[in-house]
Order: structure tokens, then C-alpha cells, then sequence
């Protein structure tokens, strides 16, 4: 640090374009459209409205690009109309496992997908959601973040919410190949209101959003973390690095 502080700024301005580790990471965006109609929640993602919805980027390590690239591709879209959050995801997976079948159980033990969402509410307080392939599924609040002494409030279920999971492949099983599994979760936009005051969004408001897959793998002491939007840390929980949701 004392070294970098005597450095002249264009030497220090190198150094940071030269040490991926060091840079700022830029938090990503994504337009989510508006649905015509209900979609029907069977995991394949193939209603019709799916079609206009974007990808979003593939996903990367958490802590961005000074971490080698993901093994396998995750990426979602998304979409809303006035009652729903609709999200879809695709996780490339040749061994699907599972083994989680209680709800509220600490799903990331398990290969999973997750969901954090921060309302624009100007409250410190957020959510977060996490599904294996077995469609278990973990909601909770956060008042604030662990790191400022925030609570996780297990207490918190998502009323009328919709999820299921595809396969493409066989569960379980590690004598095939498999080519990985589908997610598609409907949150209504009433469910925040029990936590925070939520507000159904218009075109034009913005959230600020992030999705994580963590990935365990034989032999190796800690998992592997894959977001849409990278942190820089090994830190799911600093709203201020989440990207934005931006409703058209």
C-alpha cells in the first residue's frame, strides 16, 4: 500500500490495468421486458414471451476476471407483468445432483441457483432465494447485511410463488452424462410486502439484482462460486456490487 501510495498516478492507473485482481469490477444491467400474459411455469423456458427476453451474459467467478472462467455455462432471463417476477435459468451440468428435499434447508449444500433482489425501498433490507434440482427451495429476508450485523428471517415464505425444475439428464446418477437443468421461478410482486414496502415496478424503475450458482466439486475443499454480476469478493452479500434490473 505504501508503495502504491508514492507511485505517480500514471504509473498507479498501469498497475491497475495490469492486475486484473485490482480493478473495480463494473456492475452489470439487464432490460427485463414486459410479458403479454402468464407464463406457465414447467422449468423449459420455451412459453413464447421467452423469446423476447435477453440473455444475460454467462456467468463468472465471483470475483471477476482475476478467476479463471466458469467450467460450465449458467445464464437467465427474465420478465415481468403485473402480478409476477418471472425468472428463467440455464445451468450446463454433466453430473445432476441433488440430495435436499426440505424446504427452508440450507440449500447451497447442494448445486444450486440463486436469486438476491434489493428493492429500491431506500431500506437496507433484501431478499434472497435458492433452488436445487430436486426444486427445493430456500426464501429468506435479510435486514440488512451479515457484515453490518444483519439477520437472516427464515420466517419469510413467498406466498403464491411458482417453481420448477427441468432435467436434461438423469438425477443422481453418475454412470451418464448429462447435459444439465432448467430453473423457472414466478415471485409475486406481493410477497415482499410482508418485509419491506414493496411496490409493483413501472417502466423505467430499477432494482438492484444478482444471481449466484455455487457448484461443489470431488476433491475440492470449497465451492465454487458463479454469478451473473461479479462481486470482487467471495461476497454475495454487498448490495452496493449486485447489478441493476432495469423493468422496460
Amino acid at each position: 500500500m505504501n508503495i502504491a501510495l508514492r507511485c505517480t498516478m500514471p504509473v498507479a492507473l498501469l498497475l491497475l490495468t495490469a492486475l486484473p485482481g485490482l480493478q473495480a469490477q463494473t456492475p452489470k444491467s439487464y432490460d427485463c421486458v414486459r410479458a403479454k400474459k402468464p407464463l406457465n411455469i414447467d422449468g423449459k423456458l420455451n412459453d413464447a414471451a421467452w423469446k423476447k427476453a435477453a440473455w444475460t451474459d454467462d456467468f463468472v467467478d465471483i470475483e471477476g476476471d482475476a478467476k479463471p472462467k466458469p467450467r460450465f455455462r449458467t445464464r437467465i432471463k427474465m420478465l415481468w407483468d403485473d402480478d409476477y417476477l418471472y425468472i428463467g435459468a440455464e445451468l450446463e451440468e454433466p453430473e445432476i445432483k441433488a440430495t435436499l428435499t426440505k424446504h427452508d434447508s440450507v440449500i447451497f449444500h447442494d448445486n444450486d441457483f440463486e436469486v438476491f433482489l434489493k428493492p429500491p425501498t431506500g431500506a437496507p433490507g433484501y431478499f434472497e432465494f435458492e433452488i436445487n434440482a430436486l426444486n427445493t427451495s430456500w426464501d429468506l429476508y435479510l435486514n440488512k447485511p451479515y457484515r453490518e450485523g444483519g439477520k437472516a428471517d427464515n420466517a419469510w415464505d413467498i406466498p403464491g410463488l411458482k417453481t420448477a425444475v427441468a432435467l436434461k439428464g438423469t438425477l443422481n446418477n453418475p454412470n451418464d452424462k448429462d447435459k444439465g437443468w432448467s430453473v423457472e421461478i414466478a415471485i409475486p410482486w406481493a410477497a415482499f410486502t410482508s418485509r419491506l414496502p414493496v411496490e409493483r415496478p413501472t417502466p423505467g424503475t430499477g432494482w438492484r439484482a444478482n444471481f449466484s450458482r455455487v457448484e461443489w466439486k470431488a476433491g475440492q475443499k470449497r465451492e465454487d462460486n458463479w454469478v451473473w454480476s461479479p462481486q470482487g469478493v467471495v461476497n454475495m452479500h454487498i448490495p452496493d456490487k449486485w447489478g441493476y434490473l432495469r423493468f422496460k
